[in-house]
């Protein structure tokens, strides 16, 4: 249920009773000081004035023709005219309830379902990952989760960077110092660093690198097999990173850049017939209208250069044709860096305009910022390298694992590896998804490790409070899940009020593509239910109704935690 969208339905109606015009919407907040409501109507002045009416005056027309007596208990008006409302406590202990027994804790909005497409991750062939994908990688992968969780079709595109000249350069490289077996990865990382150097300096190697790629291009067979290798060799790595950090990319997701190459040249001529593209002294290229350059000039994108290689934008414009037409895609969304805005802007145009995709199909650039050090510079090693995942990953996991031996020295082997890992990748995880994705952000293992503040073990440790009063209560609560709740003081009552805003945020997310708020939402619950567990008894009462609603209370905590967790790709840890 979505509690703001329920009032504004109502007090909207009463505005429009009281001859405040349509224009006029309704802005219904959450009160920060509860002792003055639990939600607050704002907009009141902006009308007055409009109407040449006393703001006071009009709050109490507005006031007198709410329908909401079911819902709220108390209604208070400030002299400016604002309008505080206090939630009905018989009310809210129905909808707790009901939340309670709901399969979606409450999600009620009927989704229509809609095929989505959502680019992500996206490494880079014959390379480790580094922590410049970190970011693509999980926020796309809780977009993923949340799309899926209200319904909709959800189609996971791991566009990797498998096609072009680099590797007709690595596998002449290759074939020149006979290194064909039992690479590792960061073997061949290497090698294609000395391959690129020496295609550079060495004329004679460049020509034969250029004949590979021509023979990778025609589809050789021996190197295409080598191809294969770098390829199979590289995502192995990488889907072992993936599953170290629980996103849901697989194998069956991978569509790299060589899986549109038959599509290429249908294209450009296709975009010339059409009048989209044009020959520049034997360069295709796309004029642009409304797209200009820093300069101010009017820009155009290459999509063929004059040997007839294809470039990076004659792919994206095939994949988005091709996600249309194979997976009847009704939106695409793409999570790149925010430097690529301009690019796939032209991107979107050109498909648009040679309607390989319907006007009303919406393609969306989620962009993101950057991850900063202390001094806002990117994150890099010392020496100014990319920093590699699994380093980062595995260094998280050595800092938790450090904190838990500091609380628990005594734990188990098995127990601490399990429990630092959750830890550890948690901590990652959530210090990047609890920023505005569109902003920069500065990397603190300090802050992210904190057991206090908005950090992932601050959550995951309130989970483990919840399921261990569950526990140590020995109370079936399904034999009482129609019980009432009683709401004795504000700790329970704010707790359990916060619970109303779970379908709001998460339907905010599908729209918007921005985890942040989730993450907000978990904080907030998680600071309002401490507050509850350090002010409430709740196993000694010997009130055993009390006891029972406080329970139900801490119930349903969990299981916010529990499926907000799941969401942002987090795992929930049971003990610490």
């Amino acid at each position: 249920m979505n509690i703001k969208k329920i009032l504004s339905k109502k007090i909207h109606k009463s505005m429009i009773k009281v001859g405040i015009p349509k224009k006029y919407n309704v802005i219904l907040r959450s009160c920060k000081r509860k002792e003055l409501g639990h939600y607050q109507i704002n907009g009141i002045i902006s009308a007055a004035i409009y109407l040449n009416i006393n703001p006071n005056d009009l709050a109490i027309k507005v006031v007198k023709n709410l329908n909401i007596k079911k819902i709220i208990s108390k209604i208070t008006i400030s002299k400016l005219g604002f309008i505080n409302l206090f939630i009905k406590k018989e009310w809210l202990s129905k909808q707790i309830n009901l939340l309670i027994n709901s399969k979606k804790l409450g999600l009620t909005k009927k989704i229509i379902s809609k095929n989505i497409v959502i680019d992500y991750s996206s490494p880079n062939i014959a390379k480790e990952m580094h922590v410049g994908h970190l970011r693509s990688t999980i926020i796309g992968d809780s977009v993923v989760r949340i799309l899926s969780f209200v319904g909709h079709n959800v189609i996971k595109s791991n566009h990797i960077g498998d096609w072009g000249t680099n590797f007709g350069i690595l596998i002449a490289f290759l074939k020149l110092k006979n290194k064909k077996n039992n690479l590792l990865l960061a073997d061949i990382e290497k090698l294609y660093k000395q391959a690129q150097k020496k295609y550079i300096e060495d004329v004679n190697f460049a020509k034969e690198a250029k004949l590979y790629v021509v023979k990778l291009q025609k589809k050789d067979i021996s190197c295409l097999k080598i191809w294969k290798e770098i390829v199979n060799i590289t995502m192995n790595y990488n889907y072992q990173l993936y599953n170290k950090l629980n996103i849901k990319l697989t194998y069956l997701d991978t569509m790299g850049e060589s899986t549109y190459n038959d599509m290429l040249s249908n294209i450009i001529i296709d975009l010339q017939k059409k009048g989209i593209a044009i020959n520049n002294n034997g360069t295709i290229i796309i004029p642009m209208k409304g797209i200009k350059n820093i300069k101010g000039e009017l820009m155009a994108v290459i999509i063929k250069k004059k040997d007839g290689a294809y470039l990076y934008a004659t792919t994206d414009i095939a994949c988005i044709k091709y996600r249309y037409e194979k997976f009847k895609a009704d939106r695409i969304i793409y999570y790149v860096d925010a430097r690529q805005n301009q690019y796939l802007r032209q991107i979107f145009q050109i498909v648009k305009k040679a309607k390989y995709v319907p006007s009303n199909i919406k393609l969306e650039h989620h962009m993101f910022g950057m991850i900063l050090n202390n001094k806002n510079k990117p994150f890099k090693t010392r020496e100014g390298k990319n920093i590699k995942l699994n380093d980062l990953i595995n260094k998280s996991i050595l800092k938790a694992k450090n904190i838990i031996l500091q609380k628990n020295p005594l734990i188990k082997k098995n127990k601490l590896e399990d429990l630092s890992s959750n830890i550890g990748i948690g901590a990652i995880k959530y210090a990047d998804l609890s920023k505005n994705r569109i902003n920069n952000y500065i990397f603190s293992w300090d802050k992210m490790l904190s057991l206090n503040g908005n950090t992932s073990l601050y959550i995951q440790y309130a989970y483990v409070r919840a399921i261990s009063l569950l526990k140590k209560s020995n109370i079936n609560l399904k034999n009482f899940l129609d019980l009432k709740i009683n709401f004795i003081n504000h700790y329970e009552l704010n707790l359990a009020i916060s619970f109303l805003d779970f379908e709001e945020i998460i339907l905010k997310i599908v729209d918007k593509g921005t985890p942040h708020i989730l993450c907000n939402w978990l904080y907030k619950i998680t600071v309002l239910f401490t507050s509850f567990y350090e002010n409430c008894n709740i196993l000694n009462l010997k009130d055993k109704m009390l006891k029972i609603s406080r329970l139900k209370i801490v119930f349903l905590t969990s299981l916010f935690l529990k499926k907000g967790l799941y969401l942002l790709g987090i795992k929930i840890i049971k003990k610490i």
